[in-house]
């Protein structure tokens, strides 16, 4: 397929770009770095930058003749949550990145004769709200907070998508691999002995490997019976002290000494909400589909995402 990736240059895109390429598809890469994948660049990989939350870059010739080629779009454009405080401009930084770029995407959509076939976009199970004790599935309602708001939003951009394009929505989970996301921020302090569980330890943690999710993101594009919402999670959400103990088993550390709250709320202010408060987030949809996760179990995930050369 002829494939238009947004925000798939960082973390994610690190796993997700080499794996569409190895399956044979053609990308189109919208990326703000400079050149991203400098290495993959070639017949079959094309980097556009340009920024696809300002509507300008949608008036461009090069993006939308890329647009109209496109038999299938991935996105997944969004600021980082949790990594600065939730000042008014930065909670408006989110919101653009998400909701900004997914209208102006799906206007650039519609003005199309043939839009594209598929549209994967991402959304969060923060949509969810948290909670200690409730489970929640795709059936779930929506939490009336900052994050259940803002995924409502990005959720309800995608779905303006022009027919017959079939819209799949991610719900996401906190994906682990060693060179980024929380995982990657968490393994230096594990690694020098000194780690622990943030917070109480009694939040959930409902989580994705890396592969696991590409291989989802590419079973949404080539599957036409994905539609609509799945939480991309594993089937075993953990605690966040389970989470903390099973991770000091893989890399033969302790994992003793607990994170207090106060000091997250202190260097990320509102932001420390998404590790300090979780939700226990079920795939049920995606176990209906029949998908297969690589990694279901939480300690075989951490086991490979910590082990060098293992996806």
């Amino acid at each position: 397929m002829r494939l238009l990736l947004l925000g798939c240059s960082g973390f994610v895109g690190r796993e997700l770009v080499p794996f569409l390429l190895e399956l044979g598809h053609s990308l189109t890469l919208v990326s703000r770095s400079e050149r991203p994948f400098p290495s993959l660049i070639g017949d079959r990989l094309v980097a556009l930058r340009l920024d696809p939350s300002d509507p300008a870059s949608w008036e461009r010739d090069d993006l939308r003749r890329v647009l109209a080629e496109a038999e299938g779009v991935v996105n997944l454009a969004g600021e980082p949550i949790a990594e600065k405080r939730w000042t008014p401009q930065h909670l408006q930084l989110l919101l653009d990145s998400r909701v900004t770029t997914t209208r102006c995407l799906v206007g650039a959509m519609a003005s199309l004769r043939q839009p594209p076939g598929v549209l994967v976009n991402g959304s969060a199970v923060g949509y969810y709200g948290s909670d200690l004790e409730a489970r929640f599935t795709e059936e779930s309602g929506g939490a009336d907070d900052v994050l259940g708001r803002l995924c409502r939003a990005w959720e309800e951009a995608a779905d303006a998508a022009p027919a017959p394009c079939r819209v799949v929505k991610l719900r996401i989970g906190i994906v682990l691999g060693p060179d980024g996301g929380a995982l990657g921020k968490m393994l230096p302090v594990f690694r020098s002995g000194f780690g622990g569980p943030l917070g109480s330890g009694r939040q959930w943690m409902s989580w994705i490997h890396r592969h696991d999710l590409c291989r989802l993101i590419a079973a949404a594009l080539e599957d036409t019976s994905y539609s609509g919402v799945y939480n991309a999670v594993a089937p075993a959400p953990a605690r966040m002290a389970s989470f903390a103990a099973t991770l000091g088993r893989a890399l033969g550390r302790p994992s003793l000494l607990p994170v207090p709250g106060p000091i997250l709320q202190l260097l990320l202010g509102d932001g420390a909400r998404v590790v300090l408060e979780g939700q226990q987030v079920l795939p049920r949809r995606l176990e209906a589909q029949g998908f297969h996760f690589h990694y279901p179990e939480l300690s075989a995930a951490l086991a490979a995402a910590t082990s060098p050369g293992r996806r």
